[in-house]
């Protein structure tokens, strides 16, 4: 009996587990237009508890498919920002196609009048944050950053847009690149009223994203997604400036949009520090001033395009031709011993021609629904000129120590081609793929200069050294990588991964120090400086084994790995001696990631990982760099690679029904070995090597590798909407600390830097009229050094700024854009507070208001500044540089729309239907 009851109860498992599967496939589209709708949410739920079997976004064009559904009944559930949920019962007994799902706009009856109900702002799925535009208004002709800004959790942070405490690190339009990683260029291209609907989100590596395994590699991403109705069609902006003091600005941007073909131009030529083109009428970015007199000619270009039903392209190119004329003040102190201070000052001057070419291209290629190929080439060249000088000297806060004058000269080519390649392959059995991936990089860079620098000592005794040399340096890297992945499914819920991988990094550096012995034009006499002088390559081969265990169910997703690594680093020097050099490190490296899902709108991420970070070559190039002759730097080959342990929590919680939504993220590393600069003050006149002789004063830095590294870092938002003035009130704190280990004469110690920051911002939401964003944001810090307690220091910043647009009378139209800084407890002469005020009036003009002439005027009070302060593990800086200054510019715009069928602005508010609140339904 029991013989009996085993083999039928292994034969009804067996049965279960080869049951077969069918698919559910579909595409969302809108009720009224007709139009396809992307990033639909498809939910299959069961029928009896509601609870998710599967789920997944349709892509660009409405079109989902689920996949190794199992016999039974189902309820379907298709959702979407702004739009009524459908629900459809399923009997799932074969494949399906439900053709066309036609999904309606939320609206309310009232008195047989049809108005727009109020759209929720934003919804959290998983991940993924979305944002309806249409909840958010801003000025007719307001570009995507304006719009992005509103968003809550976003803002800008030392001239970067931040997104949930992290940069923001590419822009998708529709899904696919839009001008690489340059952020600012991407949303300055695009105007807000094309946009439906933006997601913000951590995008994973392109290995993770083929393989279903996390390896921790994100990159903080914002989808713009674009309205059916401008997928077709012409549009952008173009403009054009002079002003006093031969300031001048000439600019265009232009979009050719057909459906999956995407065209975009831009080009800028000015002398007003912008470095991308803008569809600012004030023309700037005032989160942080540039620093220097920044004169910039550029012209890009981006593509996308589907070839074939198969093949994906996307592509862009930059060149860009720039002149920075720059002055800068320095002042450090110098972490040193209890018993003596140091500090040291410095004023440059520096002028710096850049040419440079940027190509980026994705292209992926969908042989069938089981192949995949992708293949991600980047290239660049740059080519610049330098004419610098700089006065440093050293002080122990009452006497001279020596001081330093020089001047240089350089022409510097730098290349860099890198290849990624990758295959995916997805075998019958569900949950078993393999995934190959190959990177390949080349880089070369060639420098020459001269210099004549000039230094004098002043203590035991008056001396003065002059140093007159031709410098030439020779650098190329080759780097390459493969690897191979397998998933292989153990059960519905979870799944193994095995990876291999090996990959090498070959860097040759050659650098040739000659003194000038007589400077006869065109033929120098010369001499070789054998004491800095160098030929070193050094050569890093890496091999790792990892497996790894992923389990999910319902809101929980577990991922554990264990990746054990096999390094050799291979050192040899050519000249002026010649050794050899070879170390081998192991470590097990383990990773641990735990995502739950609270509800749709509430998730929470743990992240914990390992990793290491090997030497770069200038790290491990054991030759002086005497750029500046008081602050000699030597690389170290006996460095070893340092091994970090990283912590990370992420909360996400967004309420569709009040709007009220809180983002926090946490992180935290702790480094052994780190690689870090010890500095060695002379106390006396001493050579360190080859006869190179380090003056009483002077500071000798080389990397070594410390222990006791350590920082933290928060940041809290929470958001809710300010009905009464209709706008968003946004609230931020964040809190930091780091610990860094010092070697300074021998003895260790620690500089430990701690922050508090808070602030808040309010976004108008009033109308198409009148747009207002208010931020401000206080930052309190404190440095303490264990070695010498006279550096302790607190110091406090504050920045706010207030961007004001309104339309005040028959296209009349007013800016503000003000920006203030006040600093406290820094160095002397740098306590700066400034008033940044820049403002325009303009009038509309022509029949449709396309066109604007405006009055600019750029730091109304001429009170532009730059301070900033540096912290690190040898010294404490304060750094001032020199920006634009006030000048007033007449300037003359035009914006481009013309989309599909000939449909313009005009026709568009036609057609659709507009409610006795100003919001049009169905756009901006």
């Amino acid at each position: 009996m029991r013989v009996k009851f085993s083999i039928l109860l292994f034969f009804f498992a067996t049965t279960t587990l080869i049951a077969q599967t069918y698919s559910i496939r579909g595409r969302v589209q809108e009720s009224g237009s007709k139009t396809a709708i992307p990033n639909a949410t498809i939910l299959l739920l069961r029928v009896n508890d509601s609870t998710q079997v599967d789920g997944m976004i349709s892509d660009l064009d409405g079109n989902f498919e689920i996949d190794d559904v199992r016999e039974g009944e189902y309820l379907l559930k298709v959702q979407y920002l702004g739009y009524q949920n459908l629900f459809r019962s399923l009997q799932v007994a074969r494949n399906i196609d439900l053709g066309i799902i036609s999904i309606q706009e939320e609206a309310t009856a009232l008195e047989e009048v049809t108005i727009s109900a109020r759209r929720s702002t934003s919804q959290q799925k998983s991940d993924t944050t979305m944002y309806n535009a249409d909840a958010f208004k801003t000025m007719r002709d307001a570009s995507a950053q304006t719009l992005i800004e509103k968003l809550p959790g976003v803002t800008s942070a030392d001239g970067a847009l931040q997104a949930q405490g992290e940069n923001i690190g590419q822009i998708l339009v529709d899904g696919k690149p839009f001008f690489g990683t340059d952020v600012r260029t991407a949303l300055q291209n695009l105007p807000a009223e094309v946009i439906q609907s933006i997601e913000i989100f951590d995008q994973l590596s392109e290995k993770a994203r083929l393989s279903g395994f996390d390896d921790g590699e994100r990159l903080k991403t914002i989808n713009i997604i674009t309205k059916p109705y401008r997928r077709k069609g012409q549009f952008g902006r173009t403009s054009a400036g002079y002003g006093s003091d031969d300031r001048y600005v000439v600019g265009a941007s232009i979009n050719a949009f057909n459906e999956d073909q995407r065209i975009t131009f831009t080009g800028l030529s000015n002398n007003i520090n912008l470095t991308d083109y803008s569809s600012d009428p004030n023309a700037q970015d005032n989160a942080r001033p540039q620093n220097g007199i920044i004169n910039t000619n550029l012209a890009g270009l981006n593509y996308s395009d589907l070839w074939g039903k198969k093949i994906k392209v996307s592509g862009s190119y930059v060149f860009s031709s720039r002149e920075n004329i720059g002055q800068e003040i320095r002042f450090r102190e110098f972490i040193t011993n209890n018993e003596t201070d140091q500090f040291y000052n410095e004023v440059s001057n520096d002028t710096r021609l850049n040419n440079q070419h940027q190509f980026d291209m994705r292209f992926e290629y969908n042989i069938d629904e089981k192949n995949r190929i992708l293949y991600i080439p980047r290239f660049s060249a740059r080519f610049e000129t330098e004419n610098s000088d700089f006065f440093g000297e050293t002080t122990n806060g009452v006497d001279l120590i020596n001081s330093v004058e020089n001047t240089r000269t350089a022409k510097n080519k730098d290349y860099d081609l890198f290849n990624r390649f990758f295959y995916s392959h997805k075998f019958d059995k569900p949950g078993r793929t393999m995934t190959v991936r190959a990177r390949l990089g080349n880089n070369a860079n060639e420098d020459r200069a001269n210099r004549l620098a000039e230094n004098q000592f002043f203590s035991p005794t008056f001396r003065t050294e002059t140093i007159n040399q031709q410098i030439n340096r020779d650098r190329t890297g080759l780097s390459w990588e493969t690897g191979i992945s397998f998933t292989e499914a153990v059960s519905e819920r979870s799944q193994l991964e095995l990876e291999y991988e090996i990959g090498n990094r070959i860097n040759d550096s050659d650098q040739l120090i000659f003194d000038v012995l007589d400077e006869t034009p065109g033929d120098p006499e010369l001499r070789l400086d054998t004491a800095l002088s160098n030929t070193f390559e050094s050569k890093f081969l890496t091999q790792e084994v990892e497996l790894g265990y992923q389990y999910s169910k319902d809101g929980l997703r577990f991922q554990v790995e264990g990746q054990y690594q096999n390094a050799k680093l291979d050192n040899s020097q050519g000249f002026p001696l010649t050794f050899e050099l070879q170390r081998t490190f192991q470590s097990f490296q383990p990773t641990v990631r735990i995502d739950y899902k609270f509800s749709d709108n509430t998730n929470i991420e743990f992240d914990y990982d390992t990793r290491t970070n090997e030497p770069n070559l200038r790290q491990l190039q054991p030759v002086v760099d005497n750029s500046n002759p008081l602050q000699l730097y030597v690389g170290n080959p006996d460095l070893d690679q340092s091994y970090s342990n990283r912590l990370r929590v992420r909360f996400r919680s967004n309420n569709p029904e009040t709007d009220r939504n809180w983002f926090l993220f946490a992180q935290s590393s702790f480094v052994k070995n780190t690689i870090s600069n010890s500095s060695f003050i002379a106390q006396e006149a001493t050579e360190i090597e080859n006869g190179i002789i380090l003056e009483q004063g002077s500071q000798l830095f080389r990397p070594v590798n410390l222990d006791g590294y350590w920082d933290f870092r928060s940041w809290l938002s929470y958001g809710i909407p300010a009905g009464f003035i209709k706008s968003n009130f946004n609230m931020n704190f964040g809190a930091a600390y780091t610990k860094r280990p010092t070697l300074v004469n021998q003895q260790n110690g620690f500089n430990n830097s701690r922050r508090l920051s808070t602030g808040f911002s309010i976004s108008s939401n009033i109308s198409d009229q009148i747009d207002f964003n208010i931020w401000t944001r206080f930052s309190f810090n404190d440095v303490e050094n264990t070695l010498n307690p006279n550096l302790n220091n607190t110091f406090f910043n504050q920045r706010g700024r207030i961007n004001f647009n309104w339309i005040i009378w028959e296209g009349f139209v007013y800016r503000l854009d003000l920006t203030h800084q006040v600093n406290s407890g820094l160095s002397e002469g740098f306590d700066t507070n400034f008033t940044l005020v820049n403002m325009s009036l303009g009038k509309k003009i022509f029949n449709n208001q396309r066109g604007e002439i405006s009055l600019n005027v750029y730091d109304l009070f001429r009170q532009n500044n730059n301070i900033r302060r540096n912290i690190s593990e040898t010294f404490i800086e304060d750094v001032q540089t020199n920006v634009l200054q006030r000048y007033v510019m007449l300037t003359f715009s035009y914006n481009i729309r013309r989309f599909s069928k000939g449909m313009d602005m005009d026709d568009y508010n036609e057609m659709i239907n507009t409610g006795d609140d100003g919001r049009v339904r169905g756009g901006r």
